[in-house]
């Protein structure tokens, strides 16, 4: 009766109660609209009508009115549904650079920091320990991360060497098939890295082997040693390279691994990452 006591016809009555009727739809219904959530289709119908009907209903001006006024309200409804969207997966990417740098500083950095610390009073050593994390911190701020070799088995490789100079320890590396070193296969092998370096700092064995298959369902890496084992409950929360620069790594690039020791029994780290259909 407002409307019409305003000089509104019927139909643009008509059309500004279905406007009216689609945004209460829409505020009981959609809630915040985040994703996942199922939009509220009955509001924005109501919505769409009743803007066609109500601006369409004014003058020869309606055919141009009309297509701004469906866009309009679809840009009201969806517009704040693909906003949050948008930023919960910015925030994802964020944490995910976060971690991974926070895993490449747990590899290289504090890792090469020990190691300076631990042979202090041999300048040598501590010179060429530099020089190498000098190099190391070149090639993943303006590389790939891995050494300048364009397969998987010559990444594992050169991995494999650069941890048996670190730590002097015998790495032998075997393989079944190669692969195309890409960033979810560079991430594996970088995964593969530490737990070189963490069976050759801590499992006492004076030989480490790792061992990579490529086939039809993926790739697998395999790091293995017959050392001393440990209790994986047992280690302090503060020691992160397991859960974040292996399994962490494994998981933000797709794949998975497993770590099987017990005290005694040596310790062995599967790393799979499943063949990506194009």
């Amino acid at each position: 009766m407002l409307f019409l006591a305003l000089g509104l016809s019927s139909t643009a009555v008509i059309g500004a109660t279905l406007l009216v009727a689609g945004f209460a739809t829409v505020v009981v219904r959609g809630g915040s609209l985040r994703p996942g959530g199922s939009l509220p289709v009955l509001g924005v119908t109501l919505l769409l009508a009743g803007a066609v009907i109500f601006l369409g209903t004014h003058g020869t001006s309606g055919p141009f009115i009309v297509p701004g006024a469906v866009v309009g309200a679809l840009v009201l409804v969806v517009g704040p549904w693909v906003w949050q969207l948008t930023s919960e997966r910015a925030e994802r990417i964020r944490i995910q650079e976060r971690a991974e740098v926070a895993a490449r500083i747990h590899d290289s950095v504090l890792q090469t920091l020990a190691l300076v610390q631990r042979h202090a009073g041999d300048a040598q050593r501590v010179a060429s320990l530099a020089r190498r994390q000098e190099r190391e911190l070149r090639r993943w701020l303006y590389g790939s991360g891995v050494a300048d070799v364009a397969s998987l088995v010559d990444a594992l490789t050169a991995a494999a060497a650069d941890v048996e100079e670190m730590h002097n320890v015998r790495i032998e590396v075997a393989s079944a098939g190669d692969a195309p070193l890409d960033d979810a296969v560079g991430q594996l092998v970088l995964a593969a890295r530490e737990a070189m370096t963490n069976a050759a700092k801590f499992s006492g064995a004076d030989e480490v082997f790792a061992y990579a298959e490529s086939g039809t369902e993926g790739i697998a890496v395999f790091v293995r040693d017959g050392g001393v084992g440990f209790d994986r409950a047992a280690v302090a929360p503060d020691r992160r390279g397991i859960a974040d620069s292996i399994e962490g790594r494994m998981q933000r690039a797709g794949g998975s691994a497993t770590v099987v020791t017990s005290p005694g029994t040596g310790t062995e780290v599967e790393l799979k990452l499943p063949r990506r259909t194009a």
